[in-house]
């Protein structure tokens, strides 16, 4: 295998990547391409099979710890940073991209405003948006050491691009996400590090239902994404090719939320 393009190389660098256990889902499938490009990885989920995926990751030739842990917790926030920083001496890169639903609490916390009482709405913030201030905040004066840090926000179209019925928790938090981005892009650049978001469409996971595949065929593409898909645009963000791009909203779905037409 030939030297990777300076652009997309990650030699030397380490990474936490957050939501992270599932093998079929976008966390994995970025924390194995940033593995692939030369990334130390720590992995991030709230059960025990992200140490599978972390074997994995190993038996593929990369340098992966797993670590479980409640993001929405500052401590174990706090600890998956400290534990990423121990193993590899350094945190150049942060992914979140813990979020959605979890195999710990299956509940997606849907509903509309009026079915939406406090403690529902609560728990969804918390999950989806929480979680990734939580660890960026654990993260920050690393990156900043790092003089190159790189943080995607894992958001989506829902709430950030468009909207779905009966998900205003869930679409208001990954909203918020774009605009944590933002407000940390502005603040950070200074210290050399770019953050940005990227809004995944329909994208073909373990928990899809069969709802969302009909919804996938109808996008311009013609069917959902792959998490790899998801995953390559991670990658790009978070190599030294994409030093001047900061503050930005990467939307991922297919050409989906710019179609009019769905017949």
């Amino acid at each position: 295998m030939g030297r990777l393009p300076a652009a997309y190389d990650l030699t030397g660098r380490a990474a936490v990547v957050t939501g992270a256990g599932s093998p079929t889902g976008i966390g994995y499938a970025v924390a194995r391409l940033l593995g692939d490009l030369g990334a130390s990885v720590l992995l991030g989920s709230t059960t025990p099979r992200v140490h599978e995926r972390a074997r994995e990751l190993r038996e593929g030739g990369a340098i992966a710890e797993g670590l479980v842990g409640d993001l929405t917790r500052a401590e174990d926030a706090a600890a998956l940073v400290g534990a990423a920083v121990t193993r590899f001496g350094r945190l150049d890169i942060l992914v979140a991209a813990a979020g959605m639903v979890s195999v710990s609490d299956p509940d997606y916390l849907e509903g509309d405003l009026a079915g939406t009482p406090p403690e529902r709405w609560s728990a969804s913030l918390a999950r989806n948006l929480d979680t990734a201030y939580l660890v960026s905040r654990a993260a920050l004066p690393h990156l900043r050491a790092s003089g190159a840090g790189r943080v995607v926000l894992v958001s989506s179209v829902s709430g950030a691009v468009m909207a779905m019925r009966g998900e205003v928790a869930y679409g208001t938090a990954k909203a918020a996400l774009v605009g944590l981005a933002r407000s940390l892009a502005v603040d950070e650049a200074p210290h050399g590090m770019t953050v940005n978001a990227v809004a995944p469409g329909w994208i073909a996971t373990g928990s899809q239902t069969p709802a969302e595949v009909a919804q996938g065929v109808r996008t311009p593409v013609g069917r959902s994404g792959t998490a790899d898909e998801v995953a390559a645009a991670v990658g790009w963000l978070c190599g030294p090719g994409a030093a001047y791009v900061t503050g930005q909203l990467l939307v991922v779905d297919g050409g989906n939320s710019v179609a009019e037409e769905r017949a």
